[in-house]
This record gives structure tokens, C-alpha cells and sequence, in this order.
């Protein structure tokens, strides 16, 4: 018999499509607390139908944090483990035994695998390790989005990593992610001091390909006494570089590629990132060196976000791409063949390997 009890806690709003997958990845805590944010579909009835409690909560003006806390204060108090997803978000089976072998009886954290999205084939693709495990008491939400928990315990912290854990995410494609930077905007006036709010602006400026405050942002983010993280100041100075390439200023992007290499050489991302603009670039020799770099690199991070073109095919045709161009075929030849043992399917990496092989073949006689 369990010697914890288990809480699943979430929010919602008009997701009443995603209510059976879950429920039923859901169904291996004791007890599912729902917090529904004022849905006009049939998601309330349907979780209550399914023996989620719910709860109904307006929450205006809207913010992430204000919503999590009610549903946190939602669980029961005594509750052991509280375990905090989203409709949209699934559990490999078996997570429940996962979790009790590593709790241990005053942790206050745990952490596990996420794979924030998949790729068609079910492997993963954006992956990091999450971090919604935690102990009923000592926690609260902050930041009106990308919202995190706050410790507020008294006793020190103890957390642990949940090994077999594993979340999978997947994406509501028809929600937008329109109050996104008007939330961000708000959280970085709310503490300008916060490098995680700074940060995550100047990011939604580039997806929203806002160039120049994006640059601005991020370098504000690396100007913050806080901001000491290896692996974010990496992702800060990679995207800097993106915004100098599409602003034209190839110098300028060269110079943070090579900063965000300093910064963080053993993740893939910033070689990886780099070949693909040397690729873009036609400059074959970056091409090869930034690949060759990157491949010599084996273990995802296990601190910070995993980009999926980093650890799929990509590196290896990358290598098999720039080796061709310099000439080095036999080379391009064994990256060839390593990108398509990756996927086997692609169409585009088969017809390269045999213009590789022709190639070789009229070279060596």
C-alpha cells in the first residue's frame, strides 16, 4: 500500500476534447483537482462525469500565476505530492511507481522528463526537464506566464529527479499565443530585476521576429546581476545572433555564435544553430568545423532545453553537406549514410547519399 497521497492538480478553459486521454493518464493519482477558468463547452461536466472535482474560477484580468494558485489552493491540505500538469499534457504509464521510488519523506521537489513537443514518429523533439512535482506545503506560483513556483518553506529545500518519469506534451494548435507578450511586458515592469521574465520577452520577440527588441531584450537579460545561468545566457546569445542574421549583420552574428559557444561548449545547440547559418551562407568551411564540433558532443543536457534538430539527422547531413562542398567525400560519405541510419525514410538524405556515392566513385576511378 502507497505510503503518500498523490494530487494531480490543473487548470483549464474549454478543452473538453482533451478530457478522456487525460483523465485516463491521470487516473494513477489518488485524488484529480481541476480548477476550470470559466469554460462554455462541456469540459467541467465532462471531468466531473470522469471523477475529477472541479472548481469554476474566473480569473480577469487574465494571469497564469493568480490561476495556478487558486488551483494549488484548491488541493486537499493533506495531500502528500501534488503533481501539476496540464489537459494538453500526458503521462507515460507507470509514472505513479516512478515517482514513489524516488520520493523520499521531506523532499519538497521533484523533477522529471519532459518532452514539450514530438515528433511525427513519437520521438521527442523540444525536450527538457520539468520541474510541477512538489510537496503539499512551503510552494507558491509567480509571473503572470511562464509562470514557476515560488519556495517559500521554511525548512531547507530537497529535491529530487524522478528517473522514468516522462511527460508528454501535446500542443493545442488552435490556441494562440496572443496575451503572450502583453503578459511578458507586464511581468518585466512587475520586476525588472527578473532574469527569467527578461529573458523570456526578449525570446517572444523573436518568435515574433521584432529584431531589433529582441536584441535589446536579451542583452538587458545578460546585463542582469541574476542572470548567471550558463545555459539560458547560451540561449540568450544564440538568439541575439539569430536576430543580427535576419537584420543582415553577419559580422555581428559570427561574434555571438562564437560568444554562446564560450559561454555553454558542451550543449549541441549554438554548433548546431551556427552550421545552419553557415549552410544558409554557403560558408562550407564553418559548416564542417561547427558539425564535427557538435558530434562530438553524446549526452543531451541534462539542465536546459534539448532542440530536437540537434539530436535527429540534422547534424549529420549538415557534416555530409559541408564535407561534400570542401571535398572531403569519403567523409561526406560516412555522415551521409549515419543521417539517413537516423531517418531512413527521408527521401532528400537518400538521394544525397547516392550523389555522394556517384561522386566518390568518378573521383576514385
Amino acid at each position: 500500500m502507497s505510503s503518500y497521497k498523490v494530487c494531480v492538480y490543473a487548470i483549464c478553459k474549454n478543452e473538453e476534447h482533451f478530457v478522456d486521454r487525460w483523465m485516463d493518464s491521470m487516473k494513477e493519482a489518488d485524488e484529480i483537482v481541476v480548477t476550470d477558468t470559466g469554460s462554455s463547452d462541456g469540459t467541467v461536466e465532462k471531468l466531473e462525469a470522469r471523477g475529477a472535482k472541479v472548481f469554476v474560477n474566473a480569473v480577469s484580468p487574465w494571469r497564469f500565476d493568480v490561476a495556478r494558485n487558486l488551483s494549488l489552493d484548491h488541493v486537499p491540505e493533506d495531500a502528500d505530492i501534488c503533481v501539476c500538469t496540464d489537459l494538453d499534457e500526458i503521462f507515460e504509464p507507470g509514472w505513479r511507481g516512478k515517482l514513489e521510488e524516488a520520493w523520499i519523506p521531506d523532499a519538497t521537489q521533484g523533477r522529471y522528463l519532459y518532452n514539450w513537443s514530438l515528433k511525427s514518429d513519437g520521438s521527442p523533439d523540444i525536450q527538457f526537464n520539468y520541474f510541477k512535482v512538489h510537496a503539499r506545503s512551503g510552494f507558491r506560483w509567480k509571473h503572470p506566464i511562464h509562470e514557476c513556483l515560488e519556495y517559500i518553506g521554511k525548512s531547507p529545500e530537497k529535491k529530487v529527479y524522478i528517473h522514468g518519469m516522462v511527460l508528454n506534451h501535446y500542443p493545442d494548435a488552435a490556441k494562440a499565443r496572443g496575451s503572450y507578450l502583453t503578459l511578458l511586458e507586464l511581468a518585466v515592469q512587475e520586476d525588472p530585476s527578473s532574469d527569467r521574465m527578461t529573458y523570456y520577452l526578449g525570446r517572444e520577440y523573436m518568435y515574433r521576429a521584432n529584431w531589433e527588441r529582441c536584441i535589446e531584450t536579451l542583452k538587458k537579460h545578460l546585463s542582469l546581476p541574476s542572470a548567471t545561468w550558463k545555459d539560458e545566457r547560451c540561449a540568450s546569445m544564440r538568439w541575439i545572433a539569430k536576430a543580427y542574421f535576419k537584420l543582415g549583420n553577419t559580422g555581428e552574428a559570427y561574434a555571438w555564435y562564437y560568444r554562446a559557444i564560450a559561454e555553454c561548449p558542451t550543449m549541441r545547440e549554438p554548433y548546431v544553430e551556427f552550421a545552419q547559418i553557415g549552410y544558409e551562407l554557403k560558408d562550407w568551411p564553418l559548416v564542417f568545423f561547427m558539425t564535427t564540433e557538435a558530434l562530438k558532443i553524446k549526452s543531451r543536457s541534462a539542465t536546459y532545453v534539448n532542440m530536437g534538430y540537434c539530436w535527429d539527422h540534422t547534424p549529420e547531413d549538415l557534416a555530409a553537406i559541408g564535407c561534400y562542398r570542401i571535398g572531403l567525400y569519403a567523409k561526406s560519405l560516412a555522415h551521409a549514410k549515419e543521417a539517413l541510419q537516423i531517418s531512413p525514410e527521408n527521401e532528400r538524405l537518400k538521394n544525397n547519399l547516392k550523389l555522394i556515392e556517384d561522386k566518390l566513385h568518378e573521383v576514385n576511378g
